[in-house]
């Protein structure tokens, strides 16, 4: 099989142990290091690895333990936002740049376009992989190869896309701290449906360059979590005070772009944790002139039946953000695969391994952030904004300054 990928990974929370267990689909690359700044974290998400065999991870107590070891060839970014310069600035100064075949980062690429260009400075000289991985669950990647196959190849290009992620809300507490994550559920999970929106309307012969943005329509709510009952809930589990500093819990744009050839094409976003429903919905849909195509997580073929009598702790045994545990529900098989992670891991290795540039590189992560801001810059202005958009280098959301309050809906532009 040649040579296999000696893989480190940064950060030992969910995330990071969602892309342990998607190596079990990748055969040329090994888990063999887990660095968390929790060390017992670290060693419980390397028996992870160890247990399904997808390598002889060990924990390490620092990053630069890491990368020094020999047996690690690179590294897998899974830290939480407000880490990603204190991570990369030590894979620098710990001799990566010439050992390290390559650098992987978690999306979003940073909390804002300032901090991401820092983290693109940094990885000059490595080959890095943006890690986005609804563009590469299947019925993303195989719905658009069946549609410009057959529809776009007999009857032209599609031309409206709309993607969306939704859940109940996030694992972890940084999440919900504005200041953090560097805003709310736009910035964490509307870079999923922007990218899986726009990959979809991208033809496969060309690069993602070949669409343009040319304006954006963004607006953010507090629809559930502000609410006094769900504020003390989110208070007493995750030790935020929304009541008095919330972020928003849902997200919405709508982004034209302009093709090569001149035509206009149009992505509708959606994104919340205030959806309430058996777990995690993707979803996509997209538009042509002769066809169409949708697609849900949650329309599989698997689903299981709990009666009242059926009494269990409630987990995420069915499927991620599992709401509950009785009742009709979808029963998602394999969740590394269905979300993409097996296949946009495999994918990264493949080209790390290679020497070559990954499908989406740090470099495209940054431009995702600029979309990411753009849309926060419309909602607080309540205004259409045109491509290329001025102050975005500089620009922080309201909800991570600290200023938005959850009726700024209402109030248009300032």
């Amino acid at each position: 099989m040649g040579k296999r990928l000696g893989i480190g990974i940064v950060g030992a929370g969910f995330n990071g142990t969602f892309h342990i267990k998607s190596f079990v689909g990748v055969r040329n690359a090994d888990v063999l290091g887990v660095s968390s700044r929790t060390f017992e974290k670290a060693e419980k998400a390397a028996k992870v690895a160890r247990d399904l065999d997808v390598g002889q991870a060990r924990a390490y107590k620092t990053v630069t333990d890491m990368v020094k070891a020999p047996e690690i060839d690179a590294i897998w970014i899974c830290a939480p936002n407000t880490t990603r310069i204190e991570v990369m600035e030590e894979i620098v100064a710990a001799g990566g740049k010439g050992k390290l075949l390559g650098i992987a980062c978690e999306k979003p690429l940073a909390r804002n376009v300032k901090e991401a260009k820092r983290v693109v400075e940094l990885a000059q000289g490595f080959n890095t992989g943006y890690l986005e991985n609804q563009v590469f669950t299947p019925m993303t990647v195989r719905g658009r190869q069946v549609l410009w196959a057959r529809g776009a190849a007999s009857a032209g290009r599609p031309y409206l896309a709309r993607a969306a992620e939704e859940h109940g809300g996030p694992h972890e507490s940084w999440f919900w701290r504005g200041k953090d994550a560097g805003g709310g559920v736009l910035n964490d999970m509307l870079c999923h449906a922007l990218e899986c929106a726009r990959y979809l309307l991208t033809d496969p012969k060309k690069n993602r360059a070949s669409l343009t943005p040319r304006t954006i329509s963004a607006e953010i709510a507090t629809l559930k979590w502000a609410r006094p009952d769900y504020a003390k809930k989110l208070q007493a589990s995750m030790g935020v005070d929304w009541a008095r500093r919330p972020s928003e819990d849902f997200a919405r744009a709508t982004v034209a772009w302009e093709d090569d050839a001149g035509n206009p094409v149009i992505t509708e976003v959606t994104t919340s944790w205030s959806y309430s429903g058996p777990g995690l919905r993707l979803s996509l849909e997209v538009m042509g002139p002769e066809y169409s195509l949708t697609g849900t997580s949650l329309n599989n073929h698997l689903n299981v039946f709990f009666s009242r009598e059926v009494k269990g702790a409630p987990g995420e045994d069915i499927l991620e953000k599992q709401t509950a545990e009785q009742g009709l529900m979808p029963l998602v098989a394999d969740e590394p695969n269905e979300y993409g992670y097996q296949d946009e891991n495999r994918h990264m290795a493949e080209r790390f391994l290679a020497k070559k540039a990954p499908e989406l590189t740090f470099d495209d992560g940054l431009e995702v952030t600029r979309l990411l801001m753009a849309c926060y810059m419309s909602a607080e202005r309540g205004e259409r904004l045109a491509w290329p958009v001025a102050g975005l280098d500089d620009y922080v959301p309201p909800v991570a300054r600290e200023t938005y309050t959850a009726k700024d809906v209402f109030k248009g532009k300032k």
